[in-house]
């Protein structure tokens, strides 16, 4: 949904589903409208198309406007089929399920809704024509049956319909008339709220002119240049001179989500009005002990869809800042589902604030913005966005496992024998495999096995239709999602992705469908908007980002250079330590301990040492503890630690202190980027080694992978991903104009030319140190920071809005 400035765009698809729906939410019903939107339908659907005569025309653009006084409606989608021969005419509305379709004695109300829409328009457009057949065609996607469900209507009876249709939709139309006029004035009028600050304008400029042109832009620029509001802020403007009707800000973490939030209400602080939503899981909604989206378990889920759009139409008048307390504020007082509230809202919103998977994960993806066929003018800003590097790999990769299969097997004994007997032939299609593999093998195709998935899949439907409650359902349940990822991501298969098996150290054997470069499948959703601004302070080499996250190395780039003073960070490089696994030996985990006492000793202050791996901090930290004098304290990161004992850790750095504290935490881990402890609270930090990733099958097929595609194998599995862990810990200590610290570099690697080449630009200066000098280049920096942090510069108003 969507305002073109005079003209409110909505699709068929959307119209009948937002104004149709009723009832209960009950995820214990497979939904056929999700496994419509399946990619195996989409092919199916081409497949019906093709097999019909001369008078099928498949794919009918239509559109039908609704004139209002101040503006119009324009209601839009592709009808499947249109059928005209001399006897009439008959639209077609194409189904592709699971589900058994001779069971169906009628069309369900929204796909026979979607029909009836474009019978009306149809009818709109031919003033000769006075009925027309309404058909809705099903068909199932393992055996391909098809079943045609056929009603007449009369060019009177379509009309009254659709005019009962629309009437339900004004008062929605009307607000986003009136809201984005209002809005558009609002941005248009908004001035940047600070001073510029070094390279912030050019920043900014170079945003505002990437989406003028609808191109990619790929951002480098250092914590602290207030990349947050160098990038919202012309982006707004934007959106102001009618480039994009809805802002998605994506974040791989909370924490950065509530900078996005901070930012957005600086500025309506100076005036702007636009409305934003943030995006929460729906674990971390849901009022109940145990997620059960049904209405036997949930008050909130019976009568949710016969609630929920008052309980939307109030939020948006009332709020513009609609975070996850004020969602389930609204959601108790209107007794609905509050993440299915929030997926609403987010229709109305201006800007949606969500974890990367909203946009591009396929099972999490918003559909209603990311459905094939869906399109729109949305702009999309990508924070911290070297993590989707990582991530989009996982969104669109898949994995199988042979153990699973025989759970499920015997998870659902004498419930379904010919569900059974399928998974066994697949166990066995698996069992062959792990035959013939000894650790990892790469395999061509996996057809055979995947055919009889297929199978399985088929039988999976009905069997989840019929045995609504049994034990361990939710087990038999998981598996059927993890199944038909499998399937989806199969059916997209490419020379972007390897197959292979692997027999995993807990005995398990796996089938892995590995995405190793993912910018196609980003790219896809990308597409469905504007232009994507990627922004990060670690996007070295850019070319690295382009080719993986977009895919097209001619984007736009920009390298933002540090505006804070150099004299007040110190960077050295240890030339006496190795941290590769060949020596990893107690003579090195000594070394790294004097280090760290060293820095300790240096300045009374709270550090960081960021390890490759907890086995090697484990033995750095007993070395320290023998030699234990009290001159100093120090924390370890525990492995898997809750959410209450992060908060706990990252408390340690708010004392005030009469000896220094050190904090042990892992390279990569959850202290290593996406923290903010600013000023003294954290002086300086400790990297040992340069960040690689272990040596696994994984790793082994993304280098040779890039080694076939003419790229340094190495430098793509290894060098790159292992530098950006370097300097996302580096990235703690310098956070705002007024800190100060030290980065140490552990690793006689460090010194090769070729890490070397992948030094922010703000590294240009380092010392070269050894255990024996260490000391003194410590001990002349801090000397140089005569300034007193108590008389000290005041905090900006960025540097305020940013903590």
């Amino acid at each position: 949904m969507g305002a073109d400035r005079g003209i409110i765009r909505i699709s068929v698809r959307n119209l009948v589903e937002f104004v149709m729906r009723g009832g209960d939410i009950d995820n214990r019903r497979t939904s056929a409208a999700e496994k419509d939107a399946m990619q195996a339908g989409s092919r199916m659907h081409r497949k019906i198309q093709k097999r019909q005569g001369a008078d099928y025309h498949a794919e009918v653009s239509m559109k039908h406007r609704v004139e209002q006084e101040e503006y119009q409606i324009l209601v839009e989608g592709r009808a499947d089929g249109v059928i005209e021969t001399v006897s009439g005419v008959t639209i077609d509305e194409i189904k592709c399920v699971y589900m058994d379709i001779h069971q169906l004695e009628e069309p369900l109300p929204v796909h026979l809704a979607q029909a009836l829409c474009y019978g009306y328009m149809y009818c709109a457009d031919h003033e000769n024509v006075d009925a027309i057949t309404i058909q809705v065609t099903y068909c199932n996607l393992e055996t391909e049956e098809i079943r045609r469900l056929k009603q007449e209507k009369t060019r009177e009876e379509l009309e009254e319909w659709f005019q009962g249709l629309i009437h339900e939709y004004v008062k929605w139309a009307e607000y986003l008339y009136r809201h984005t006029l209002r809005r558009d004035e609002s941005l248009r009028e908004l001035e940047f709220p600070y001073e510029y600050r070094a390279g912030q304008k050019e920043l900014a400029v170079s945003v505002y002119r990437a989406l003028a042109r609808k191109r990619n832009l790929f951002i480098q620029a250092p914590t602290g240049i207030g990349k947050t509001l160098s990038v919202v802020y012309p982006s707004l403007k934007s959106m102001g001179s009618g480039n994009g009707e809805k802002l998605f800000y994506l974040t791989a973490k909370t924490i950065t989500r509530s900078v996005a939030e901070n930012c957005f209400a600086l500025l309506r602080e100076r005036g702007m009005l636009f409305t934003t939503v943030t995006i929460t899981a729906k674990e971390k909604l849901c009022p109940l002990e145990k997620t059960e989206c049904n209405p036997d378990a949930c008050p909130y889920a019976k009568g949710h869809f016969d609630r929920v759009n008052d309980a939307v139409f109030d939020i948006i008048h009332e709020q513009q800042s609609i975070t996850r307390e004020i969602i389930l504020d609204y959601a108790d007082r209107y007794q609905v589902c509050p993440f299915e509230f929030c997926l609403d809202i987010s229709s109305w919103a201006d800007g949606i604030i969500c974890d990367y998977n909203y946009v591009f994960d396929p099972n999490a993806r918003l559909k209603r913005y990311f459905a094939e066929g869906n399109q729109g003018d949305y702009l999309f800003l990508v924070d911290e966005a070297h993590n989707l590097v990582s991530r989009a790999r996982e969104m669109f990769s898949a994995c199988l496992v042979k153990e699973d299969i025989l759970l499920v097997k015997k998870l659902i004994k004498g419930r379904s024998g010919k569900l059974a007997r399928e998974l066994e032939r697949c166990n066995r299609n698996l069992l062959e495999l792990k035959r013939e593999s000894a650790e990892y093998r790469v395999l061509p195709d996996v057809n055979l096995l995947v055919s009889n998935l297929l199978t399985v899949m088929g039988e999976f439907e009905p069997f989840l239709e019929e045995e609504k409650e049994f034990p361990d359902r939710d087990l038999v349940l998981q598996f059927y999602f993890d199944l038909r990822h499998f399937l989806n991501m199969y059916d997209g298969l490419d020379d972007h992705y390897q197959i292979y098996t692997e027999l995993g150290e807990d005995g398990n054997f796996r089938l892995y469908l590995f995405c190793i470069d993912p910018s196609r499948c980003l790219n896809a959703c990308l597409e469905k908007g504007i232009a994507g601004i990627f922004f990060s302070a670690t996007m070295i080499p850019v070319v690295y980002y382009k080719k993986l996250l977009s895919g097209n190395t001619e984007d736009y780039a920009v390298y933002a250079n540090s505006p804070f003073d150099s004299e007040k960070r110190l960077i050295l490089v240890a030339k006496d330590v190795s941290s590769r696994y060949t020596r990893r030996n107690r003579t090195e985990f000594g070394k790294v301990a004097d280090y760290i006492t060293e820095l300790a000793h240096s300045h009374v202050g709270n550090y960081m040492v960021f390890f490759p791996s907890y086995r090697y901090m484990e033995a750095v930290e007993q070395l320290l503890d023998e030699r234990y004098d009290g001159s100093f304290r120090w924390q370890m990161q525990t492995n898997r630690m809750t959410e209450e004992e992060r908060e706990g850790f990252l408390e340690l750095f708010e004392e005030k202190r009469e000896q220094s504290f050190v904090g042990l935490c892992v390279l990569g881990g959850i202290f290593s980027e996406g923290i903010d402890l600013k000023a003294e609270r954290l002086e300086g930090t400790i990297i040992v080694g340069t960040g690689l990733p272990m040596v696994c099958s994984e790793q082994e097929i993304l280098m040779q992978y890039f080694a076939e595609q003419g790229e340094n194998g190495y430098d793509y599995a290894y060098q790159y991903p292992g530098m950006n862990k370097v300097l996302q810990a580096a990235g703690r200590v310098i956070r705002t104009a007024e800190d100060r610290g030290v980065i140490l570099l552990l690793d006689d690697r460090f010194l090769r030319p070729e890490i070397q080449e992948l030094f922010p630009r703000e590294w240009s200066e380092y010392g070269l140190v050894t255990r024996e000098t260490v000391g003194g280049w410590l001990k002349h920096f801090w000397e140089n920071q005569q300034t007193d942090r108590s008389g000290g510069e005041p905090m900006s108003g960025q540097e305020k809005a940013e903590v």
